[in-house]
């Protein structure tokens, strides 16, 4: 088919191709944006002209793409090639309207955006990647990664690249020691790897030890002392030396130990229609020398010559320097550490004193910088048997009576030891050595494991007052006596009574103060003097459900009533105590307390007038600073205790942001909060008698304000330039007065795509603007930027880029032709206010010459008039 036969056959083609309504596709002679995406199979109808000149017979294309893009006579503009998005992703286009081939509308500008497809495979840097990984690698800590790129559009899900791990060779129990960051690309060891990788079986050296054949063979010697054998011949020499060797020279690509199989996938790996990429990574596992040797065990007050050494590291790095610090940062440290990593203890320890150290030991190169992760070592100190058992007391007094029944308790020796509980060296034994006096049968006996001492018969206060026992308390190493008193007393057959039983009535104002003593009483008991049998409590059982008052006394028979707590005439204005006296041990079978035990107090308390009370002592409240204005904060409660009337009052508001109602309390905001003047702040609440003021009590209210998403991110700067002929970059930086969530990480993108721009994150508060192509003639651009805060709140901007050539200096250049020398109205009027002001100035010093050089011939004048 010839062009010209081509051409008027157009449109029959065209409306074909395109499978629509050819009619949708006509719009104005005018510039013209169009989006067609890559390799839309040719001929495409993308636009017809519709031109108002009625003599119009062709049109004229000029610009980009000139051999993908055509126009008929009828003004059709089409694809006459595959449009590629890779080769160029847009196109500007000038079209004019001829008339017998002369201009008659136009030019005007046509921009045909390339619209990307997913037809590129991401690809892997490289088919094979190797590494090596050490034992014992942190989980998650990275010891590679692999990289892939996409070619098609960055900036559209086609090129969005997602990671897995396929598989891992070999694979045990189907359990994954490595794990890829979907991301980054990333790869770590798992959990599982972290604690399961295991480097093949080698050789240790220790710091600058000789790793020659001949230092093998010494070693060799040292662990198989065996009949002498050329060691060419000795086939255990020649295994060990070909696995040495190997070991120093593996391939990862020869004889790796895992092998995982990784994919890339486009569209984020969320398509069934993402295209794929694979790569292989071969690891081979490392040996890691830094191993943490705790924890370590020192026994306490260890012999020998210090500093001991009590454990060792030894860094992969084989140049490292060790250090060694305190985590606790205690005083006493008695540790160091060896240029060669073995670490000292320089002086006895006392677990008394401490029963454990944790160790941080550093391994650093020469620039101070760490080359492998801190260790964290305990030291354990272990115990030996280096105290003795102590007696609580000096000497243990216990009390009986009479006639207790045989196997009744006497008491509980206490006695402790320092060392180590739970340990042979702290288990104490208890052993009756003497009872004094002695008797043919052991009156007493103690149990071996708790000191626990009972009554081998019942006692008689007659036959024996007081018994002295000697107990010896042993650990396995050391022993010590104790001693104990245990006295007979007579049976509790005397009740205590009081001097009276009615100490009357007493009346205490309501302030009166904690603490004052309301009335002294008196008991007595007949039983033996200095026994539990006579001494006496006081307990009041009644007439105190509020526990205001307590008696107070040394078991003597004398009590003082005492107040406790405040008085508050409002809840109880009358109080009827009821006093008990007791004795500590039981009353005799069939005796029982009566009301000569009992005697009664009676209080009266007289009103005071007392300030406002608030029903809480912590006033708090946290609101968003959003909150409407008249919106209710917090109902203030308080009540006078009189029930008298009450108003409130705030003070220290020095925003003017709330206002409080003088008869309830009640606080709201009088005015727009706003967090990012102040995030806290405290007003005062006063509560007082409307009848006498200067009775009041006052709160201090807290208010938290919450942060909501009420400012926007804005261009710290609007404006910049490009220089045309080197287009450096230029950075967008945004500002956002919320706080998180509600300002960074911002995002930056264009209202509307633009070919010749392109935008690109830099950080969370700034990106890349780049120009893409240069324009022909210095030009501002003003550009709409949306930027969003984290919550997606922002708002389109303007920034005006100038592209313009540029001088030396990096600025851009001016034309003399194109500057102004008119000024304007600010200049006109300020050049012409100086102008008036000069004149005036010469004027008011002519005036003043003026008047001196009058006055100079007047006086003149005068004095010749005096001589005459």
């Amino acid at each position: 088919m010839t062009p010209v036969v081509r051409l008027m056959m157009l449109p029959l083609l065209l409306s074909i191709a395109c499978g629509k309504n050819l009619e949708e596709k006509k719009g104005p002679f005018e510039n013209t944006v169009l989006d067609v995406p890559e390799g839309t199979p040719v001929p495409y109808p993308m636009y017809q002209f519709q031109v108002t000149h009625p003599g119009v017979n062709s049109f004229r294309l000029s610009g980009e793409g000139q051999e993908d893009i055509k126009i008929s006579n009828d003004g059709w503009l089409f694809l006459e090639r595959p449009l590629d998005w890779s080769r160029d992703n847009h196109y500007i286009i000038k079209v004019e309207a001829l008339a017998e081939d002369e201009v008659v509308e136009g030019p005007v500008y046509v921009t045909i955006n390339v619209l990307d497809i997913n037809n590129k495979a991401p690809a892997f840097e490289q088919s094979d990647y190797t590494a090596v990984v050490r034992e014992h690698s942190a989980a998650g800590a990275a010891f590679t990664r692999v990289f892939a790129t996409d070619e098609d559009d960055q900036e559209t899900p086609n090129a969005h690249l997602r990671y897995s791990l396929v598989s891992q060779v070999p694979s045990t129990n189907h359990i994954l020691l490595f794990q890829i960051d979907p991301n980054t690309g990333e790869i770590s060891t798992t959990e599982e790897g972290e604690k399961g990788l295991k480097a093949r079986e080698s050789i240790h050296y220790a710091r600058g030890e000789d790793q020659s054949i001949e230092a093998l063979k010494t070693k060799f010697e040292d662990y198989c002392p065996l009949p002498k054998v050329p060691y060419e011949q000795n086939p255990f020499f020649t295994c060990v030396e070909r696995a040495e060797i190997k070991r120093r020279n593996m391939d990862p690509m020869d004889n790796p130990d895992y092998i995982l199989f990784v994919r890339v996938q486009d569209l984020g790996g969320e398509s069934e229609n993402a295209l794929t990429g694979n790569t292989r990574v071969h690891i081979i596992v490392e040996q890691n020398l830094w191993v943490n040797p705790g924890p370590i065990t020192v026994k306490e007050h260890m012999d020998g010559i210090y500093p001991l050494t009590i454990g060792k590291v030894q860094s992969n790095e084989p140049e490292a320097v060790y250090s060694l610090v305190q985590k606790e940062r205690e005083l006493r440290f008695p540790f160091q550490i060896s240029e060669n990593g073995e670490i000292l203890l320089t002086e006895p320890l006392d677990r008394e004193d401490k029963d454990m150290y944790i160790l941080v030991v550093f391994a650093k190169d020469v620039d101070n910088t760490e080359v492998d992760r801190p260790l964290e070592i305990q030291v354990l100190v272990e115990d030996v048997n280096d105290n003795a058992p102590v007696c609580e007391e000096e000497e243990s007094v216990f009390e009986v009576q009479e006639n207790e029944p045989v196997g009744s308790l006497i008491g509980q020796l206490m006695a402790h030891d320092d060392d180590q509980p739970g340990t042979m060296n702290s288990h104490l034994t208890y052993t009756l050595l003497l009872e004094d006096p002695s008797t043919p049968n052991k009156v007493f006996s103690i149990d071996a494991a708790s000191g626990r001492i009972q009554a081998l018969s019942m006692l008689q206060r007659k036959e024996q007052k007081v018994y002295m026992l000697d107990v010896r308390v042993s650990d396995p190493g050391f022993s010590v006596d104790c001693k104990v008193v245990i006295k007979v007393i007579d049976v509790n057959n005397e009740k205590p009574e009081f001097e009276k039983n009615d100490y009357g009535s007493h009346t205490l104002a309501e302030d009166t103060p904690v603490g004052h003593t309301v009335v002294t009483i008196k008991a007595a008991d007949a039983d033996d003097p200095n026994s539990g049998s006579s001494l006496i409590e006081f307990h009041i059982s009644a007439g105190d459900d509020d526990n205001v008052f307590t008696v107070e006394t040394d078991g003597s028979g004398v009590g003082h009533v005492v107040m406790v707590k405040p008085l508050d005439f409002e809840a109880s204005p009358t109080y009827r105590l009821q006093i008990d006296a007791r004795n500590p041990e039981p009353l005799m079978t069939g005796l029982e307390y009566g009301s000569e035990s009992t005697a009664f107090v009676s209080v009266s308390v007289t009103d005071v007038d007392e300030a406002p009370e608030f029903s809480l002592d912590i006033l708090d409240v946290t609101v968003p600073e959003n909150t409407t204005k008249g919106s209710v904060l917090l109902n203030v409660e308080a009540k006078d205790p009189e029930g008298k009337e009450i108003g409130f009052k705030l003070e220290g508001d020095t925003r003017g942001w709330l206002e409080i109602d003088a008869a309830t309390g009640q606080i709201r905001t009088k005015d727009k909060l706003d967090k990012e003047t102040v995030e806290t702040f405290e007003v005062t609440i006063t509560a007082f008698e409307k009848e006498n003021p200067t009775m009041s009590s006052e709160r201090v209210v807290s208010v938290r304000l919450l942060d909501v998403n009420d400012n926007i991110p804005k261009l710290i700067e609007t404006e910049s330039f490009i220089c045309a002929g080197n287009p450096k970059p230029v950075i967008l930086r945004a500002q956002d007065a919320d706080s998180a969530p509600f300002s960074q990480p911002f995002t930056f993108a264009f209202a509307k795509k633009s070919p010749n721009w392109e935008l690109s994150r830099v950080d969370d508060t700034s990106a890349r603007l780049t120009l893409r192509k240069s324009p022909t003639e210095d030009r501002t651009f003003p550009l709409a930027i949306n930027i969003k805060d984290n919550a997606g709140m922002g708002i389109s901007q303007r920034f005006d880029v100038r592209v313009c050539n540029c001088t030396a200096l990096g600025y851009c250049h001016m034309a003399p032709e194109g500057r102004s020398f008119r000024y304007g109205m600010g200049p006109t009027i300020g050049i012409l206010a100086g102008t008036v002001g000069f004149c005036l100035l010469a004027f008011i010093i002519a005036i003043k010459r003026g008047n001196k050089k009058v006055k100079k011939q007047k006086e003149t004048a005068e004095d010749v008039n005096a001589l005459m």
